[in-house]
């Protein structure tokens, strides 16, 4: 009798197992062929599922800002400043962990293009987008680009002064951010 296989969850399972080895080795190295390797099957296999490095580097990119979009499960629009910096806080552990072999392979991906084609690209927009609602279901969409700024910039801070910058003094200047497009009836719940 045939074994039969859920295409759809095969395909997640090569995902999930795939963007480790992106945030590892890179994207412009890496070939289909060391991809397989890496995940243990056959590079015909791996072509049956991803026609190309590009489909399987964009599927990683949605699995990746879907996993993150997840952190936040709640519309925080009317929490405290106090409450929204403490759930961001969360967030930006969480993305943390892996951010360094994220960090690396974002810029390996993006070396050689020009700002345009950058702007025009799926993946980038993809991720974008997505970042920016999570951040909006938490401070709203007046602040949504500016937090999240701050937060990738502070991502990238932590990242280059090999995590010197304190936690506490981000969560600082995170809740000075909010503070200040903080309503006055919520100003006084945060007290």
């Amino acid at each position: 009798m045939p074994k039969i296989v859920d295409h759809e969850k095969y395909r997640r399972s090569i995902v999930e197992k795939a963007t480790p080895v992106f945030s590892a080795h890179g994207f412009s190295g890496l070939g289909m062929r060391q991809i397989a390797q890496e995940l243990g099957m056959s590079k015909s296999a791996l072509y049956h599922y991803f026609p190309s490095k590009d489909e399987l580097f964009a599927a990683c990119t949605e699995f990746v800002v879907e996993r993150d979009g997840a952190l936040v499960e709640a519309d925080m629009t009317d929490a405290t400043a106090r409450e929204k910096t403490a759930v961001l806080m969360e967030v930006f552990g969480e993305i943390e962990k892996g951010f360094q072999g994220e960090a690396f392979l974002l810029l390996d991906y993006m070396r050689g293009k020009a700002h345009r084609e950058i702007a025009r690209d799926k993946n980038m927009k993809l991720a974008s987008k997505r970042y920016l609602e999570m951040i909006a279901a938490i401070v709203g969409k007046a602040d949504a680009a500016k937090v999240l700024t701050f937060m990738l910039g502070a991502l990238m801070q932590r990242l280059f002064d090999g995590r010197r910058t304190r936690l506490s003094d981000i969560e600082l200047w995170l809740r000075e951010i909010l503070e200040t497009h903080e309503t006055p009836r919520t100003k006084r719940e945060d007290t």
